[in-house]
């Protein structure tokens, strides 16, 4: 069963930048596809960004030209770059993933990002 260690959150100043990093463990990350959420307090979580098996990547409007979802399969490691960070980007950040035929889903446990002056 795949299972996720997150990391990379953290303080930052509007206009800087974070990468999120989430490591797999139990198995390999070959086949599954691979998303980052967020959600900030009182909202429901949304979609970030989306990578595919074959590691085509899809964004949020909100975050295109800022955010690099990314996966380093024999790293066991997913990520997402994030630059150009404002305070609406302020949430707990999740990575998610989903096997591509057995539709099993794993997710990370939250890394905090806050952007604040």
């Amino acid at each position: 069963q795949l299972q996720f260690v997150e990391s990379g959150g953290g303080l930052v100043q509007p206009g800087g930048s974070l990468r999120l990093s989430c490591v797999a463990s139990g198995d390999t990350l070959n086949n599954y596809y691979i998303a980052w959420f967020r959600q900030a307090p009182g909202k429901k979580r949304e979609l970030v960004a989306r990578i595919t098996v074959g590691g085509s990547p899809t964004y949020a409007d909100f975050v295109k030209d800022r955010f690099t979802i990314s996966r380093d399969n024999a790293q066991f490691t997913v990520y997402m770059q994030m630059n150009y960070l404002s305070t609406a980007d302020t949430a707990v950040y999740y990575c998610h993933a989903r096997h591509e035929w057995t539709s099993s889903e794993s997710w990370g446990q939250g890394t905090q990002v806050t952007v604040s002056s």
